[in-house]
């Protein structure tokens, strides 16, 4: 009994450890995935904190330690798409939502063609946005796109066709 109890604190320690490191590491990526999907600084890095916390919090039920930045970058996801539902909701009938320009110094510092791409993939279905910046802004693989998003290899292959094509379509350009 009390063997069994040391080896239960000892994998909780060491899953705090991995928790810890995937946060040193990730942090600052995964508030980028997050500022991309919803557009603000401010909301961006709550999504991202309230992703670790859970993680923590759930940290007993997590099996696969292997899996743990998969399992993070899908709750950021997760968030990201209640926070968007809950604007979508608060502004349904208000006029559509304008991301705000960050700062001054970004706004000038951005070239206008990023401008236009992020506000074209801004107007993409959710699936496909959120297929482009995994795929492009992290270089991640099909397959873990498709443990992010939970959704099949090959779904991942054609929503980024499609998200390709339609961003194509935004930006006028000939395919």
């Amino acid at each position: 009994m009390e063997t069994e109890l040391l080896t239960q604190q000892e994998d909780l320690a060491r899953r705090r450890v991995d928790v810890a490191s995937i946060f040193a590491e990730h942090h600052v990526g995964l508030v980028r995935l997050a500022l991309i999907m919803v557009g603000d600084q401010a909301t961006a890095e709550d999504v991202v904190q309230e992703a670790f916390e859970r993680t923590c919090a759930g940290r007993v039920r997590l099996r696969e330690a292997d899996k743990l930045l998969s399992y993070v970058r899908s709750a950021v996801l997760n968030g990201c798409r209640s926070v968007l539902r809950r604007r979508a909701t608060v502004f349904r009938k208000a006029p559509p939502y304008e991301p705000p320009v960050w700062s001054a110094e970004s706004a000038a510092l951005l070239g206008e063609e990023r401008r236009e791409v992020l506000l074209a993939l801004r107007e993409l279905p959710g699936r496909q946005r959120e297929a482009l910046t995994l795929r492009y802004y992290f270089d991640l693989t099909d397959q873990e796109i498709a443990e992010t998003m939970k959704i099949n290899a090959s779904t991942v292959r054609s929503t980024v066709t499609r998200g390709l094509a339609a961003l194509g379509r935004a930006l006028g350009e000939q395919s």
